[in-house]
């Protein structure tokens, strides 16, 4: 449904968070490892993520790429946004640029209350509640097991 940016970018945060309770810090090849996602393209997008402080790095022989332990709250629809994939939320469902509550294509009233749904989720949901949700066995991210590592 998300672009392969989007869906990188959702499973690298959640990536770092499951491990940051550890004070770990991450290069840029084991998180493209551990989310199944080419490395110059996670280099990228974690470059968007850290210049708008959704994840932060450090330089260096102990650097990488962490959430600092008093790291707010951030909710999942705040990363799709710094990535550009929040178009999803604005746009009608056939791609018409004048579709409107009142002037509305056919799908509109259909498509409206699920696209309102989705935003309330990704609005509601955090990256660090996924991540908990991860480590108590809620769910996966990848085929890897990076609880372990």
């Amino acid at each position: 449904m998300f672009s392969k940016t989007c869906e990188y970018g959702l499973r690298a945060c959640v990536f770092i968070a499951i491990k940051a309770e550890k004070g770990r810090r991450f290069g840029i090849q084991e998180i493209a490892r551990e989310i199944e996602s080419p490395m110059y393209f996670t280099g990228k997008i974690l470059q968007n993520l850290v210049k708008a402080k959704i994840i932060s790095s450090a330089k260096g022989p102990n650097g990488g790429f962490y959430f600092p332990p008093d790291a707010a709250q951030i909710p999942l629809i705040k990363v799709l946004e710094v990535l550009g994939c929040d178009g999803f939320f604005h746009q009608c469902a056939l791609g018409l640029k004048d579709c409107s509550d009142s002037h509305p294509c056919p799908m509109h009233h259909e498509f409206k209350p699920f696209r309102e749904g989705l935003l309330e989720l990704l609005t509601n949901t955090t990256i660090q509640q996924l991540a908990a949700d991860i480590r108590l066995g809620k769910g996966y991210i990848t085929n890897l097991n990076i609880l372990k590592k």
